[in-house]
C-alpha cells in the first residue's frame, strides 16, 4: 500500500492562480478619473479665460476714462468735476465689474458640483459592478477548488481501499 500525499502547496497556488484578477476595472477606474480631470479643468480654464476678458475690458475702459482727467481744463473747477465724473464712473463700472466676477463664480460653483455629483454617481456604479463581477467569480473558483479539492480526497479514499 502506497501512501499518496496531498500536494497542499500544489493545490493552493492553482485555487489562487485560479482568482481572476480583472485589469480593465483599474483601467475604466483611471478613464473615468481622467474624464472627471478633463471636466475640472475645462472649467476652470473657461472660468480663467472669462475672468481675464473681464479685466482686460475693465482695464480698458479704467484707461479711456483716465484719457479725460490727462486733459488740460481752462477753468481748475473743471478739473475737480472729471475728478468726479471719473469716480462716479468708475464706481458704476466697479459694481458691474464684481457682478460679471460673481457670475462666472456662480456658474463655476455650479458646474462644479453637476461634475462632482455625477462622478460620485458613475463611480458608484463602477464599484458595484466591479464588486459583483468579483464576487461571482470568487464564488466559480471557489466552488471549483472545493470540487477539486473533495475530488482528490475521495480518490485518495478509494485508493487506501
Amino acid at each position: 500500500m502506497a501512501a499518496n500525499t496531498q500536494d497542499y502547496t500544489k493545490m493552493m497556488s492553482e485555487m489562487m492562480a485560479s482568482f481572476p484578477v480583472d485589469m480593465s476595472s483599474f483601467q475604466d477606474g483611471f478613464k473615468s478619473y481622467a474624464a472627471y480631470g478633463e471636466k475640472m479643468s475645462k472649467v476652470a480654464l473657461d472660468a480663467a479665460e472669462k475672468s481675464t476678458d473681464i479685466s482686460t475690458k475693465w482695464t480698458k475702459e479704467t484707461i479711456a476714462k483716465m484719457n479725460n482727467i490727462a486733459t488740460v481744463r481752462n477753468e481748475p473747477a473743471d478739473y475737480g468735476k472729471a475728478m468726479s465724473d471719473f469716480a462716479s464712473s468708475q464706481a458704476e463700472m466697479t459694481a458691474e465689474t464684481m457682478a460679471a466676477f460673481a457670475e462666472v463664480a456662480k456658474k463655476v460653483q455650479m458646474e462644479t458640483v453637476e461634475i462632482m455629483m455625477s462622478a460620485g454617481k458613475d463611480m458608484s456604479e463602477d464599484m458595484n459592478a466591479a464588486a459583483k463581477k468579483a464576487s461571482t467569480e470568487m464564488t466559480a473558483t471557489a466552488q471549483k477548488a472545493t470540487n477539486e479539492a473533495a475530488s482528490t480526497a475521495r480518490n485518495a479514499a478509494s485508493s487506501k481501499n
